[in-house]
C-alpha cells in the first residue's frame, strides 16, 4: 500500500473498536441460501476478539427487512476462546429475536454460544430458511457433523448481499491472524451455484481501520490476514478460487 493515510500501530479507533475487511460476493440474485468454507489458519496469538463470519440480508423481494451474520470467534469470554455467533439486527434497528440455542453459553449471551473448532480445520458455515421468516444458521466440521446455532426471526423470504468477512479487535501490528475462506455458493430454485468472485473492501483509515490488512488469493481460497502488506487494493476482484 502507497500514499494515504495509514494505521499500523496501535489499536483500531472505529465507533466499535475493531478493524474490519470484507470479501463481498459478486454477480449473485436474491437466493434461498448462502453457504461457504471457513478455516482458522492457526490460533490467534492476541487475547482480544476476532470474528469471522458469513453476512447476508433479508429482504422480501422489495425491501431489506434486515440482516445477519453466522460466525466462528476467537473470544476471551468463552473456555479456550472458542465460540460460535449467529445474531443480527431489524432493518429499523434493534436486535433480531431468536430461538434458544442448543448450545451452551458461558456469559450467558443469546447471540454468542460456546462451541469448540480447531484450527486447520474447514467449518462449513450455512444460512437458509425455516418457517417463512425465519432464518437457520448451521455449522458442519469436517466429520460432517451439523449444529444448528438457533433460528433468527429476521422476516422476508430471500437472502441478498452475501459477504464474508474478519472483524479483528487487536492492535494494527499485533501478531497476525489469518483466515482462509473457500467455496462460496448460493441456492436458487434447490440448485447450488458456485459465486466465481469478491469484491476487495477495507475499512478506511479515517474511520478507524488498519491499513496493514490485506485478502488476498492462495491455492483453493481467498485468505484475510492482519499485520501484512497489503498487497490487494481496495475495490479489486478476486476469483473465489
Amino acid at each position: 500500500m502507497t500514499g494515504g493515510a495509514r494505521r499500523e500501530r496501535g489499536f483500531p479507533t472505529s465507533s466499535n473498536g475493531a478493524s474490519s475487511f470484507h470479501l463481498w460476493w459478486q454477480d449473485v440474485p436474491v437466493c434461498a441460501a448462502v453457504e461457504v468454507s471457513l478455516c482458522v489458519d492457526f490460533d490467534p496469538p492476541v487475547d482480544r476478539l476476532c470474528f469471522w463470519a458469513l453476512q447476508a440480508s433479508f429482504t422480501d423481494g422489495r425491501v431489506r427487512t434486515g440482516g445477519a451474520h453466522l460466525g466462528l470467534q476467537w473470544n476471551p469470554r468463552y473456555p479456550g476462546f472458542r465460540a460460535v455467533n449467529w445474531g443480527g439486527y431489524h432493518e429499523g434497528g434493534g436486535i433480531l429475536d431468536g430461538t434458544e440455542s442448543p448450545l451452551r453459553s458461558t456469559p450467558n449471551d443469546r447471540n454468542t454460544r460456546d462451541l469448540w473448532w480447531e484450527p486447520g480445520t474447514v467449518y462449513r458455515l450455512r444460512i437458509e430458511p425455516a418457517e417463512p421468516g425465519w432464518w437457520s444458521g448451521k455449522i458442519e466440521d469436517d466429520r460432517r457433523n451439523v449444529v444448528e446455532v438457533r433460528r433468527l426471526h429476521g422476516g422476508g423470504s430471500r437472502l441478498a448481499t452475501p459477504a464474508v468477512w474478519s472483524e479483528v479487535f487487536a492492535r494494527c501490528d499485533d501478531p497476525q491472524v489469518a483466515v482462509t475462506w473457500s467455496a462460496p455458493a448460493f441456492e436458487v430454485g434447490g440448485v447450488r451455484h458456485p459465486v466465481t468472485a469478491y469484491r476487495v473492501n477495507y475499512q478506511d483509515v479515517r474511520r478507524g481501520g488498519c491499513s496493514n490488512t490485506t485478502s488476498r488469493p492462495i491455492d483453493g481460497g481467498v485468505r484475510q490476514i492482519t499485520n501484512t502488506e497489503r498487497i490487494i487494493p481496495q475495490g479489486a476482484l478476486i476469483p473465489t478460487g
